[in-house]
């Protein structure tokens, strides 16, 4: 099922990430590609993004003060079905197996480690999540 995306056509990301040099990288990237870019700087002003916006894909941390990206996972999961099924790819320098598996349990659809991909690499691994 395709979500909304904006009238011009360009899919939504949200990105949520409490490193703010990081998030507004990542967010250069997305826009230079096409993308509308929703920023967070923790769980819960994601969740809050989340439901007002209802991007095409969520890049989510883990490690973040107020609500984390486990618990983020855990709440979309209970949301509306238009909510709960937006694709989620982590983005993490959290490389705990158990964590790891607990996010693809929940749902995410990739878990990455931010040391392993640039902006260009990231983009070009979930981009077919935008198109769908």
């Amino acid at each position: 099922m395709a979500l909304e995306v904006d009238i011009l056509g360009m899919p939504k990301v949200i990105l949520i990430d409490d490193d703010e040099m990081l998030l507004e990288m990542y967010r250069v990237k997305f826009v230079q590609k096409g993308c509308e870019v929703f920023t967070a700087l923790d769980g819960e002003q994601g969740l809050a993004l989340i439901k007002e916006k209802k991007p095409n894909l969520i890049i989510l941390d883990i490690l973040m003060p107020i609500v984390d990206g486990i618990t983020v996972l855990k709440q979309l999961r209970q949301e509306a079905p238009e909510i709960a099924s937006i694709p989620v790819v982590v983005l993490s320098n959290f490389d705990a197996p158990d964590t790891k598996k607990e996010a693809l349990e929940l749902g995410a659809k990739d878990y990455v480690l931010k040391s392993n991909f640039t902006p260009d690499q990231l983009y070009d691994k979930v981009k077919d999540y935008l198109a769908k």
